[in-house]
């Protein structure tokens, strides 16, 4: 596991300096992996309307659900290495 969350650490770093940056849905799911491999499982109610940002940012979480934390660090790593060969 330590090389696991090494190599999600070093992804994380990686995805701040991408020579371009993802668009909405694919930086989406980016948070949606790095907040389950980090805390879990989606917790909290989801935001109102009025709070379009904080309602994606939970619906993104929420989409993985029920995903372990290596299997979340797993396909962020995977991800960001997609996003580097672009």
């Amino acid at each position: 596991m330590s090389d696991l969350k090494t190599r999600f650490d070093t992804a994380a770093a990686e995805a701040m300096n991408l020579s371009e940056a993802p668009g909405n849905e694919v930086k989406l799911r980016m948070y949606g992996l790095f907040k389950q491999a980090g805390a879990g499982d989606v917790t909290g109610s989801r935001p109102g309307l009025t709070n379009i940002v904080g309602r994606a940012k939970y619906d993104a979480w929420a989409a993985v659900k029920g995903v372990s934390t290596e299997d979340a660090m797993q396909q962020y790593i995977d991800l960001v290495e997609s996003l580097k060969s672009l």
